[in-house]
């Protein structure tokens, strides 16, 4: 069966289903697409998929220009209502189409989830999401089918969670001529295929993207590696092989984790600096210097983003319970998740030394993006300052010319409209986000008051 899905991969006829159509999944799609492969991507959200059977993007890495001309839907409006023609399936080489219907994998040769992966309450992993596409995938797998994982997650998710609800089917779902059709279980790497390959999109970048970004690659069986390899050399330029599907997981872990515990040292370097009354951005760009043994990191107001502050929790869940503790770990978690209160209170003691107490004072938060240039405020300390702002009794408010609107924790915030007359009005600005299009020397100029925690100002 590996020659079979092989033969399909390599002349670009083995239809790929995508499933989770969000800021990873539509740009694998999209890739996949323009290589010429027939493209099915899986969203629980309808209007995710309606969106993208018209061509219209909701990805800012996946303008609609881009998208457009790869949508053909199967599907044909009888009675206003969506039927799906079954005889347009699979669907013609090079086109995507979105759809909720999960059955459609019936039709497909790779599924490769990209559903989210959060923490709860407790900063436990949340794999609920997870869990429903792995059973649905399950109850449409196929002999021969390659299903890949992408979803950041705990080392050992993919053998210990996704290939027991894979494996158990029962033999009447098998063709007569299967060689299976007497076991109760299918075989991984001989009857399917299953592999895990990290995401490492970074939305917003140009320089790095799905097609260019080394992909690395681990599956449960040797064989599962090679299709698995197989199929991502058709879009990658270069696909890395481990050894396992632990070490795949482990990979982005360890990537995540390197970025988080970096970036807690250098936040902790300016709160240290602050007390030293010493510019640590100076200190910063001297070290930068150094052309072995360092690497240059930025503090800021925190960290956002899906990856960064849940990424290394996954790693210190796991190793608790092998009753290990990720002492580092939970230090960066912890001195990155404090930066927004750093910040708040140099926003009260700037307001103090004018004479003004923070309570009633308008606050004016440049940016709410997790980072700069993008639409994304997942995870953003941008949420936590406005929440904290707030709950001291400031009159807050924000700009961002990438985020309209933002609901966070049952609390609705709009864009201000005019940011010259919120700059005037505004008693202090609190910089937050660094968005190429800001005129600094504008809003210098502007502003009465400004903290600035990414140091554009200056």
């Amino acid at each position: 069966m590996d020659n079979q899905l092989l033969s399909k991969i390599n002349d670009h006829t083995a239809v790929v289903s995508v499933i989770g159509l969000g800021y990873v999944g539509l740009p694998l799609a999209v890739a996949f697409a323009e290589r010429g492969f027939p493209v099915v991507g899986i969203d629980v959200d309808e209007r995710k998929a309606d969106s993208l059977n018209r061509g219209c993007s909701y990805v800012q890495d996946i303008p609609s220009t881009r998208l457009l001309p790869l949508i053909k839907s199967p599907y044909t409006i009888e009675s206003e209502r969506l039927v799906l023609r079954e005889e347009e399936l699979p669907i013609a080489p090079g086109h995507f189409f979105a759809t909720t219907d999960y059955a459609v994998l019936r039709h497909c040769d790779a599924a490769i989830i990209c559903v989210p992966t959060p923490l709860n309450k407790t900063r436990d992993p949340d794999v609920r999401y997870l869990i429903q596409a792995g059973e649905s995938v399950a109850k449409h797998i196929h002999p021969g089918m390659l299903v890949i994982l992408e979803s950041t997650t705990y080392p050992g998710t993919t053998e210990e969670l996704l290939l027991p609800m894979l494996s158990e089917r029962p033999a009447s779902s098998w063709p007569a001529t299967s060689q299976s059709r007497d076991r109760q279980s299918w075989a991984v790497g001989s009857d399917f295929f299953l592999a895990f390959s990290p995401e490492r999109i970074d939305p917003g970048r140009t320089d790095f993207t799905v097609e260019t970004t080394p992909k690395v690659v681990g599956g449960v069986t040797p064989a599962c590696r090679e299709v698995a390899v197989a199929l991502y050399s058709q879009i990658v330029a270069r696909v890395v092989p481990v050894s396992s599907t632990q070490t795949a997981e482990m990979v982005k872990l360890l990537e995540n984790t390197f970025r988080a515990v970096n970036i807690a040292l250098v936040n902790e370097a300016a709160i240290m600096c602050d007390k030293l009354d010493i510019d640590v951005w100076e200190v910063i760009e001297a070290a930068a210097t150094k052309p072995y043994g360092f690497m240059k990191f930025t503090p800021g107001p925190g960290v956002g983003g899906h990856c960064i502050p849940l990424d290394p929790h996954y790693l210190s869940w796991k190793l608790r319970t092998l009753n290990y503790n990720a002492r580092f770990v939970q230090l960066a978690g912890e001195i990155n998740s404090e930066m927004p209160r750093y910040w708040v209170e140099k926003v009260q003691d700037a307001l103090n030394r004018a004479g003004k107490p923070l309570k009633d004072s308008r606050v004016l938060v440049l940016g709410v993006a997790y980072k700069k240039d993008i639409d994304d405020v997942r995870e953003s300390p941008a949420l936590d300052i406005l929440e904290l702002l707030r709950a001291k009794g400031a009159d807050v408010r924000y700009h961002d010319p990438h985020v309209p609107v933002i609901l966070h924790n049952g609390q609705g915030f709009t864009s201000e409209p005019d940011l010259d007359r919120a700059l005037q009005a505004a008693d202090c600005v609190v910089i937050v986000t660094d968005h190429s299009a800001y005129d600094w020397p504008a809003i210098v100029r502007q502003a009465r008051l400004i903290v600035d925690t990414r140091h554009v100002s200056y």
